[in-house]
């Protein structure tokens, strides 16, 4: 198995946490806010799409300027591949789609009741962040458990402060 380098790490532990925080974020807030369902997938998919390109962009561009300051001389597009930008895009990518997977499901023919679909939400975000906080100890060699609370922590710090702003928004402008 090839041994996974600290940069690479970095890049998919940021990715996927970025990920699931900020798409949970927006579920939670248009929730909190009382809007319908086809909201939360519109502004789920829309973060989830554009916080993908803008992780992996601004993640090529801050290597690339590094790159250029030790005047490296490549391509770059030779220098995107060998990057962990791409890393980062589909880390984002595919684990902002897990507080979404409860609205989703829905086009693939299995029925969830409408105020099912934010709990199931929470569980596979709070899943997903332990998890991916539990696979930092692969490599820095901390508790995995500890190394899960923290990141689930700052997921559930995050989601609580969007849904409590987006209903005082809803009550503010109702």
């Amino acid at each position: 198995m090839a041994k996974m380098q600290p940069k690479m790490l970095k890049a998919m532990v940021l990715g996927a946490n970025d990920g699931i925080i900020t798409t949970f974020a927006v579920v939670a807030g248009v929730v909190g806010a009382g809007l319908p369902t086809p909201t939360i997938i519109i502004l789920g998919i829309a973060n989830m799409t554009a916080d993908a390109i803008s992780m992996s962009l601004g993640d090529f561009l801050g290597e690339q300027s590094v790159n250029q300051l030790e005047k490296k001389k490549i391509s770059a597009f030779h220098h995107f591949f060998r990057s962990t930008s791409w890393k980062t895009f589909i880390a984002f990518f595919f684990a902002s789609s897990l507080p979404l997977i409860p609205y989703l499901i829905h086009f693939v023919g299995v029925a969830i009741e409408d105020e099912m679909r934010f709990p199931l939400s929470m569980i596979s975000t709070a899943c997903g962040l332990f998890i991916v906080g539990s696979m930092r100890t692969i490599i820095t060699k901390h508790g995995w458990l500890r190394s899960g609370l923290e990141m689930l922590g700052i997921g559930a710090a995050a989601a609580g402060v969007s849904y409590l702003l987006g209903k005082f928004i809803e009550q503010l402008i109702s």
